[in-house]
């Protein structure tokens, strides 16, 4: 915990049959702060390690084969148990899916020792969910030497990717960290999260094929997820700034009865041009 100087900031996150995401999670998150603070849960001792974990906080777990609902509610209770003990030496636990990275709204200028360097006053801040897809008659496929945001430009502002992903005090997050149990949320203003997992057309499908995803019950999960592709091509996008503001309001007014702690879906599914600010950075 701090008694000095800029809080102490850590990041975990959990992977099993990964090629790419990894890698860029802890690129992203070394850099902003170091290696030493990040710590990844290995699911499986027949995974290999990615690229760059030499430096970083690794834990190796047996892997338990579980269908999708029953490994996304164990992924969260892992982490959440982690995050618990971590508040022991840190004051902030970022946390979510190893194909999504937190970003600091850029025009702010400011580093994430900075931005959080005034404790929040809630036990969690969300993140303005935005969905990245491959344009499939404009982009390219994704060239992962490359940042992503230079070479993607739409998203699907999505309350099923604005979670709560900053722990300021010991929690626990539901499935998918998708709601922190127990407690309402709030959508921090200056806060987005990326979710890349359809970054690319052609990778993306080959899941379709992949029998150990199919067998844990993922194919309707997947058919659904594909939909991002038709939206993103047939979309009249419109400018991200013009928008996110009012996501965040409706987001936070109109939550599904059944889960109120839930941000709450937009119906016209809208999708909006990346603002320029945004391309280097991931």
């Amino acid at each position: 915990m701090r008694v000095n100087g800029p809080p102490g900031i850590a990041v975990i996150s959990m992977v099993r049959n990964d090629r790419f995401f990894a890698a860029r999670w802890i690129e992203y998150y070394g850099k902003h702060l170091g290696p030493g603070n990040l710590f990844l849960l290995i699911d499986g001792h027949d995974q290999p390690l990615p690229a760059g974990s030499e430096n970083i906080n690794v834990l190796r777990l047996p892997h338990k084969e579980q269908g999708r609902s029953g490994g996304d509610r164990n992924r969260a209770s892992l982490i959440s148990y982690l995050a618990r003990c971590l508040f022991h030496r840190y004051d902030i636990v970022i946390a979510h899916d190893i194909d999504e990275i937190l970003v600091i709204d850029p025009s702010l200028n400011k580093s994430f020792r900075e931005y959080f360097n005034r404790r929040p006053g809630r036990s969690s801040l969300s993140a303005l969910g935005l969905d990245v897809g491959q344009h499939p008659e404009k982009e390219e496929p994704i060239d992962f030497t490359r940042p992503f945001l230079e070479q993607r430009s739409y998203a699907h502002v999505s309350a099923r990717y604005t979670k709560a992903v900053v722990a300021a005090r010991p929690l626990t997050w539901g499935s998918g960290f998708h709601r922190v149990k127990g407690k309402n949320f709030y959508i921090d203003p200056n806060l987005f999260l990326f979710h890349f997992g359809m970054l690319d057309y052609n990778i993306s499908m080959e899941k379709l094929n992949d029998d150990s995803l199919l067998r844990a019950g993922w194919e309707g999960h997947l058919n659904r997820r594909y939909e991002l592709f038709d939206l993103i091509r047939k979309a009249d996008a419109i400018e991200g700034d013009d928008f996110f503001e009012k996501a965040r309001r409706r987001q936070s007014l109109f939550r599904p009865f059944y889960a109120l702690n839930k941000p709450g879906m937009l119906k016209e599914k809208p999708i909006i041009r990346i603002p320029e600010r945004f391309r280097s950075v991931v």
